[in-house]
């Protein structure tokens, strides 16, 4: 972090104490202790299904001042939070502070529930939308504290995030609390992102729209983690987790740019026999995967795993054969929910698994190549995916920096501009990942606004020079 960006930051931020300034992506290790839990004895005999949301609410005693979870394998099709934020206001419960996963334009909604005080406070990986485009303007009393899914995980395990009661959206529950992703209307798959909340909250609601005959099956939520069980009409529309940002690009600039990244992994002597593998949702990502696929059958690579959010494109990857394995923190389309069903090599992955950096072993420790993106990436190879070039939060890192530290090489593909905006800049509007952990940006070979053959300090993964495209990252060990 640079001098003056350090200056700018007070020692303590009120509505979230003391801050602790980033000094390196490997500084702080773990030896962390898992936060205690509270947990409240089922009676033999006694119904955990409940009628409604309301009265999942007085069982739970929320109360002015409490937190609340949410997960986002819905996305964009997501009712259960708005549902719940709804009932909440309803009943006149004030400063409630959520932490979700992530949130959606669908969550637009949580806008006007800021701006009458029921929420104050906010946590998530990842914000797009009115409800993040009335963050940026000053609509939270508290801070929103940004994380990356890892770190989500990390806090929650910690006690360092306390969450007083989880909604869990289940596609499938039974009378029990029994969970999974992948029977009912509203299938979604994995349900990664929601282990860390059901292990740690004080208390925990299963709102599901297929309430099944015990037991369940398959189960991924067991019900030793489940306090309550809601039947509603509808926990969200799965047509809605495919979104603009989980599909390839067929713009003829990204899909060069995406050559030019299966060229280089090709290049870095990491494509070969055992290789593992995972690709941002942006349409340049997921075209580096098309590409990547050509080239592992025309080489004959046989790959260990491919990680993170799956698509369609990476459930086409392990039908060849050309992964033994993927491991699922969410489903980013509907053939990627159908894959998670049927197909024993597709496994789930808990958030903390797939990148908690204070366990005994994350995911993302354990690859070879990772695809990301970026709205901005500077001259020290820094990236914001959280913020315009206006300063308004339109997105958050996600996997993006957890990744970027775990992966061996960790490729930024990125086109020179768009929206009319520089993509390549002197210092990020906001940092998200830091340099230290990029090793290469891919982007067009013309009109470049970069001086040619800059370089960043080096990382220590070099690659031939003529793999290189226009600025490689080769510096620091690790």
């Amino acid at each position: 972090m640079s001098s003056e960006r350090a200056s700018a930051i007070p020692p303590t931020i009120e509505g979230y104490g003391p801050v602790r300034r980033f000094t390196g992506a490997f500084d702080h290790p773990g030896g962390v202790t898992k936060a205690s839990v509270r947990v409240s004895s089922a009676v033999p005999g006694r119904s955990k299904v409940l009628p409604n949301i309301r009265a999942a609410i007085d069982a739970c005693a929320i109360n002015d001042g409490d937190v609340i979870s949410f997960h986002h394998h819905l996305r964009n099709g997501d009712h259960v939070l708005n549902s719940v934020i709804d009932e909440i206001a309803r009943l006149g419960l004030r400063d409630i502070t959520v932490a979700a996963s992530s949130l959606f334009p669908v969550h637009g909604p949580l806008a006007g529930h800021m701006a009458r005080g029921t929420i104050t406070g906010l946590y998530t990986a990842y914000m797009a939308g009115p409800a993040a485009r009335a963050v940026s303007h000053g609509a939270l009393t508290k801070p929103a504290v940004m994380h990356t899914h890892g770190g989500r995980a990390r806090s929650i395990e910690s006690g360092e995030l306390h969450i007083d009661v989880a909604f869990v959206g289940a596609p499938t529950a039974d009378i029990c609390g029994n969970i999974n992703g992948v029977e009912g209307k509203s299938a979604c798959g994995s349900l990664g992102y929601a282990v860390a909340d059901v292990q740690f909250a004080d208390r925990v609601v299963a709102i599901t729209d297929n309430l099944v005959r015990y037991p369940a099956c398959p189960i991924d939520i067991t019900q030793d983690y489940v306090d309550f069980v809601v039947a509603v009409d509808s926990i969200g529309d799965p047509q809605g987790i495919v979104s603009g940002t989980t599909r390839a690009t067929t713009d003829p600039v990204g899909l060069q740019i995406a050559q030019t990244a299966a060229r280089v992994i090709e290049a870095s002597g990491l494509l070969i026999d055992g290789f593992s593998f995972q690709t941002g949702a942006g349409g340049v990502s997921l075209a580096v995967a098309a590409a990547l696929n050509d080239v592992m059958h025309a080489k004959k690579v046989k790959g260990s795993f491919a990680s993170g959010g799956i698509t369609g494109y990476i459930v086409d990857m392990l039908d060849a054969g050309l992964f033994r394995a993927l491991f699922d923190v969410q489903c980013f389309d509907l053939k990627a929910v159908d894959s998670y069903r049927r197909n024993e090599a597709h496994l789930p992955m808990s958030a903390s698994m797939y990148a908690n950096p204070h366990n005994r072993g994350a995911v993302v420790n354990q690859l070879d190549a990772m695809i990301l993106g970026a709205a901005e990436i500077d001259l020290d190879f820094n990236v914001n995916v959280t913020t315009g070039a206006d300063g308004i939060v339109m997105g958050g890192s996600g996997g993006h920096a957890d990744t970027a530290a775990g992966a061996k090489l960790a490729l930024v593909t990125t086109r020179l501009n768009a929206g009319g905006h520089a993509k390549i800049v002197d210092k990020v509007t906001t940092l998200t990942t830091p340099g230290e952990t990029v090793d290469v940006l891919v982007t067009t070979s013309s009109n470049s606004s970069a001086s040619p053959g800059k370089t960043a300090p080096s990382r220590g993964n070099s690659l031939p020079p003529s793999a290189l495209p226009r600025w490689s990252n080769t510096a620091t060990g690790r």
